[in-house]
């Protein structure tokens, strides 16, 4: 999501006349764009901002602006501690990005939320590459007890079908073969009476060129068999890859994240994903370490991980947010027993995905060609439609070719198609 709106101020700004520069010393303007969801990432920002003050002590009429969610949530902190940051802008306040750059007050500063904007209208300056994010929704109203995003993005709201077509139809005729919708909950998504599937069929029916279609994050709550029958329907154009987010497996600390379902409800969803596309791949977040959570829940989130095998997951420890519900819990999860906890799921997860993928040794799979491969430069390297990584021969593929390639190997989270070579 951050990556999209980094690319939608860059389009704001090169409409403008201004350039990118590859030297920061060579910048008249600076701008960091924030996350707020992990603690780490927040502890990043505040040592990069430290870089760029010592920049700016050498060329003081440089502007360094703090944009996103971070802007959003930790505003009064920087304007006391960090005068030399000129911009502090929420992610709502994209739109008016130029006024406050040229703004000559010593602070230019709006984090207001916003029940309306979308930027419906705007258009991003992609970087180079196969896929293009298109955000079809903003905020959340989820309200799960450990995530900041409501308090730091607003309330959801949804953007127009035919305005996400049209952005989609811009890609690909900028050479971007694959799309990927975006939304905190991206499957909630409505405009009138369409909902997701429908979206889903628009694009796979009414955007010519289009050869991937990919969405993040779908809520449990509102995976349906309506969304299931598009995928199975339009399959392989619509990826057989869904992320679901599990959190844990425990209805008891499930209700207390606010998830809305149970244990129970999200293997029954599997169970039906599964019956509708048999070989989606399906992959997960959890989070170890939320405040009361047992050893025994913990061990309920291993049961499920045994029973389900997902193909990949992004694990996490739990870490306090400011304004969470979470956060006026008391944090009685040790951080021993959370890295403890972490580091027994990670050692499940890569035998998981290891077991996934040489499941996959002898079929031939879709590919849709990337970039050259990083390791050896006669090979290249594309994603599977189950949203794996194969590396095969250079041969006479360009980026954006859709191929078909018989799995030979599979070496952790990667699968490798090499004729001479077998596992």
């Amino acid at each position: 999501m951050n990556e999209y709106d980094s690319e939608l101020l860059s389009g704001i700004l090169l409409n403008a006349g201004y350039r990118n520069s590859l030297d920061p010393e060579q910048a008249d303007v600076i701008l960091l764009n924030t996350c707020s969801v992990r603690e780490h990432a927040e502890q990043k920002i505040h040592s990069r901002l430290g870089e760029l003050k010592q920049i700016k002590e050498r060329h003081p009429g440089i502007k360094i602006g703090l944009l996103g969610c971070m802007a959003q949530n930790v505003r009064n902190e920087i304007l006391r501690n960090k005068p030399y940051v000129d911009l502090i802008l929420g992610p709502d306040a994209y739109r008016n990005i130029l006024e406050h750059i040229e703004s000559t007050k010593k602070h230019s500063a709006d984090t207001k939320l916003s029940k309306y904007e979308v930027y419906e209208d705007l258009f991003p300056a992609r970087k180079g590459g196969v896929n293009a994010w298109i955000s079809i929704s903003r905020g959340c109203d989820k309200f799960c007890a450990y995530c900041i995003v409501p308090y730091t993005r607003g309330r959801e709201r949804n953007r127009k079908l035919s305005g996400i077509l049209e952005e989609a139809r811009t890609a690909v005729r900028n050479g971007f073969p694959e799309i990927t919708l975006l939304g905190q909950n991206v499957n909630s998504y409505r405009d009138a009476d369409k909902r997701f599937p429908d979206l889903l069929r628009s694009l796979a029916e009414q955007v010519p060129g289009l050869r991937r279609i990919r969405y993040t994050s779908p809520h449990p709550r509102d995976v349906d068999e309506a969304l299931m029958q598009v995928h199975a329907e339009y399959k392989p154009l619509i990826a057989n890859h869904i992320h679901l987010p599990l959190q844990a497996g425990s209805n008891a600390v499930l209700a207390a994240m606010n998830r809305s379902y149970t244990r129970e409800h999200y293997l029954k969803l599997v169970e039906m994903i599964r019956s509708f596309v048999p070989d989606m791949a399906i992959s997960t977040d959890i989070i170890v370490g939320f405040p009361g959570e047992s050893d025994a829940d913990f061990r309920q989130t291993l049961d499920i991980m045994q029973q389900l095998r997902f193909d990949s997951a992004f694990t996490f420890k739990y870490s306090p947010r400011p304004h969470t519900r979470a956060w006026k819990l008391h944090d009685d999860v040790s951080e021993a027993e959370k890295a403890s906890r972490l580091t027994e799921l990670i050692t499940l997860q890569k035998k998981h995905t290891l077991q996934r993928n040489r499941a996959m040794i002898g079929r031939e799979v879709e590919v849709l060609v990337e970039s050259g491969s990083k390791r050896r430069p006669e090979e290249m390297m594309g994603r599977t439609s189950c949203n794996k990584v194969l590396v095969f021969p250079r041969e006479q593929y360009r980026r954006g070719d859709l191929i078909r390639r018989k799995v030979t190997q599979a070496r952790g989270v990667t699968l490798i198609s090499r004729p001479d070579e077998n596992e």
